[in-house]
């Protein structure tokens, strides 16, 4: 078969299985392994603050999507562009009036006795940013200035959402942030339904945010990718600027910034240019920025590209120039952690479109050779995991979610902040910073 018929021919599947999947309702997430009961951990303290109130997750989100405005639609915001960012609360409903002993019954449960589906509950825009380009005016100086009122409004703005902040932070054990950067084919809802399974799993004590751009999630496959490829590129700017809001709000003491599949590359480019900016302005990065640990599932970035992007500043001396020549800044506080699996249907077809030799997130174990491997353990602080088990979602794309060994693993990280061979993540080391996860059948002929 030649090649662009595969190709075509892969993309009609698609297409067809995104669509009849579009109608089911979502479930909450399968149990992590580490909350099985009995013998595993409670996902709430016993003296949580989150036990007196609803069972609804309320998010924190900030988005660039255009508000909503298809009559048709039930959804607060849609896919397209908004010039100015908005923010706001959104609440996910897990199940229908549960209460908290059966939630957290169900939550602890492999094998679960009702079906705890997940809705969008009320969503209340709480705050926005001036319409962007942000409005100038031109002196008698001839310099050109940001119009006072705009200024206002910015300043307003900003002053409006560090207040939300602070006023979770103030519920907040942790006094952590968890921001989400979700992927292609998303909707405002879908979006909040994976950041709000992640939360509940952390068990709620982090301030729980969204960031939610207008990726796609309609119409021809072909042309959604591609219009969403440039919607992320077209929020690297705002997604910037909520970063550095949250690192410099007063009493946040460590921002964890976790991305899935597109939204993998949006975030790499926003936390680049936030690194660069404190170095310009002659500061070390992760004590301004407060990053903690970067994690990425399902990267849909090609390989080499960031490889690149990694090791810019290292191949790069004068791009820093008001740096220490030889000594390169911090930029997180814990560690950037690489979810991938070969088995990655979405990823496969990423691949093909782009003509990518691999993409980040459908890497092979002989895709990183073990000197490549060697080089990037020299800096520390990085993990990549590999899942090569069977798909427990219909593209293999969502296994962070949908497979509970692998969220187990990232609660373990993010919530304990244990380190691979630690107890919880007994994971098979492969090389330098290479682990997978340990297949059940090979474990079972091993003994």
């Amino acid at each position: 078969m030649p090649q662009t018929y595969r190709v075509l021919v892969i993309l009609l599947v698609t297409a067809a299985i995104i669509g009849g999947c579009a109608s089911k309702p979502r479930l909450l997430m399968p149990t992590p392994v580490h909350y099985y009961k009995p013998g595993g951990a409670d996902v709430f303290a016993a003296d949580s603050d989150v036990r007196a109130g609803s069972s609804d997750v309320d998010l924190l989100y900030i988005t660039d999507r255009a508000p909503e405005t298809d009559p048709e639609s039930t959804l607060p915001y849609g896919q397209e562009r908004s010039k100015s960012i908005a923010f706001g609360s959104a609440r996910v409903r897990i199940g229908r009036g549960l209460s908290w002993d059966v939630l957290e019954q169900q939550s602890q449960s492999p094998e679960r006795s009702d079906e705890l589906v997940l809705s969008l509950g009320r969503v209340a825009e709480l705050g926005r940013y001036p319409d962007e380009p942000y409005q100038v005016v031109r002196r008698a100086d001839d310099a050109i200035y940001r119009a006072p009122a705009v200024v206002r409004q910015h300043q307003s703005a900003e002053r409006m959402l560090r207040d939300e902040i602070a006023a979770r932070l103030e519920r907040s054990p942790t006094k952590e942030v968890m921001l989400y950067v979700h992927g292609f084919n998303e909707t405002f809802a879908t979006a909040a339904y994976t950041a709000a399974e992640l939360c509940h799993f952390m068990g709620r004590e982090p301030v729980c945010a969204l960031f939610t751009w207008p990726a796609s999630s309609s119409g021809n496959f072909l042309i959604s990718y591609t219009s969403t490829t440039e919607s992320a590129t077209f929020a690297e700017n705002h997604l910037r600027k909520v970063i550095r809001v949250l690192a410099t709000t007063p009493g946040v003491e460590r921002v964890h910034l976790l991305a899935h599949s597109r939204g993998t590359a949006l975030m790499a480019s926003a936390v680049r240019s936030l690194l660069r900016e404190a170095v310009a302005a002659g500061q070390e990065p992760v004590e301004i920025l407060k990053i903690g640990h970067v994690v990425l599932f399902s990267p849909d970035i090609d390989t080499e590209v960031a490889g690149q992007s990694l090791t810019a500043e290292v191949s790069d001396p004068g791009l820093i120039s008001n740096w220490p020549l030889e000594r390169l800044p911090r930029g997180v506080n814990g560690r950037l952690t690489i979810y991938s699996s070969p088995k990655d249907r979405a990823l496969n077809i990423s691949r093909i479109l782009f003509r990518s030799n691999s993409r980040l997130g459908n890497l092979r174990t002989e895709d990183v050779p073990v000197e490549v491997q060697r080089y990037y353990e020299t800096f520390g602080r990085m993990d990549l995991i590999l899942y090569q088990g069977e798909r427990t979602d219909i593209f293999g794309h969502s296994y962070f979610t949908s497979n509970p060994q692998v969220s187990s693993d990232v609660i373990q990280l993010l919530r304990y902040g244990r380190e691979l061979g630690e107890p919880g993540r007994e994971l098979e080391r492969l090389g330098p910073i290479m682990w997978r996860f340990p297949d059940a059948k090979r474990q079972a002929a091993n003994r």
